[in-house]
This record gives structure tokens, C-alpha cells and sequence, in this order.
């Protein structure tokens, strides 16, 4: 299970790099989010949970961001960006699971 999950990150990761930042998103906060950062802080947190475990430091952060999503995804008014940020979201929740899952 573990290594499937990780195999699904590193897609997810690799997928990510590949898809356009929506257009008009530079720059732009919602819910006092910078959604650049987000996105940068998103995929920062997920090549480090495939490189190998985190800080706890590193792992609280994770948490963190999983929350910012539920505050951040209905805010948004773009069809792309929607999308997009559900991809992120995605893509950190599935790194807190393997992190999670690193743990056991």
C-alpha cells in the first residue's frame, strides 16, 4: 500500500509540473493565501515527503496546509484555477496519507 501511494505521488507531482498556473493568480490572495506560495508550498511539501520523512517541524506545516485548502478552494471563482487548486489539494492530502502511512 505504501509504495503504491508513493508511486501515486510522484505521478501527481510530475503531473502538477506539467499543468499552467492559471492565468491572473500571480500575485493574487484569497483568504489571505498568496497562491503562488500556496502552490509552491504545496509542491515543496510533496517532493520532500518522496525524498523521505519529514520534521516534525516539516510535518505540521503539511497539516497545516491540508486545512488552508478548505478555506481557500471555495473561494475561488475561475473554472481553470478551481481545478487546478484541487489538483494541489490533492496532491498534499495524498502526501500527508503516505507521510501518515511512513509513520506505521
Amino acid at each position: 500500500m505504501f509504495e503504491e501511494k508513493l508511486d501515486a505521488l510522484s505521478r501527481m507531482t510530475t503531473e502538477h509540473m506539467a499543468l499552467p498556473f492559471p492565468p491572473g493568480f500571480r500575485g493574487l490572495d484569497i483568504e489571505d493565501q498568496d497562491m503562488v506560495m500556496l502552490d509552491a508550498d504545496a509542491y515543496g511539501y510533496a517532493a520532500s515527503v518522496l525524498k523521505g520523512p519529514l520534521t516534525e517541524q516539516r510535518r505540521a506545516g503539511l497539516t497545516r496546509m491540508t486545512a488552508v485548502f478548505d478555506k481557500v478552494l471555495p473561494a475561488i471563482d475561475d473554472e481553470y484555477a478551481t481545478r487546478y487548486y484541487t489538483h494541489v489539494r490533492d496532491m498534499t492530502l495524498l502526501a500527508a496519507e503516505v507521510e501518515n502511512l511512513r509513520e506505521k
